[in-house]
């Protein structure tokens, strides 16, 4: 499996979304939380182009969009 990050704010509902899949399927990645993490926020810009969350790392590659993200999960993660 892929190194897997999710960049995320509390406040964004699409960010909430994504979450609430992975509680419902048991899915545990690092989470980071750009609000409160400076390091991680210069990051996701850095390597995603901007700052939009959620942002889903897959080995160091961003994949944006909370449907996409859960698409993903849906295939690759969940058992």
């Amino acid at each position: 499996m892929p190194k897997l990050e999710l960049y995320y704010k509390p406040t964004c509902p699409y960010c909430m979304k994504v979450m609430r899949f992975m509680d419902k399927n048991d899915i545990e990645i690092p989470m980071i939380n750009i609000d409160e993490d400076k390091a991680g926020k210069e990051n996701l810009e850095k390597v995603g182009g901007s700052a939009q969350v959620p942002c889903l790392f897959l080995d160091d590659k961003p994949m944006y969009e909370s449907s996409d993200i859960i698409a993903y999960f849906k295939e690759n993660v969940v058992k």
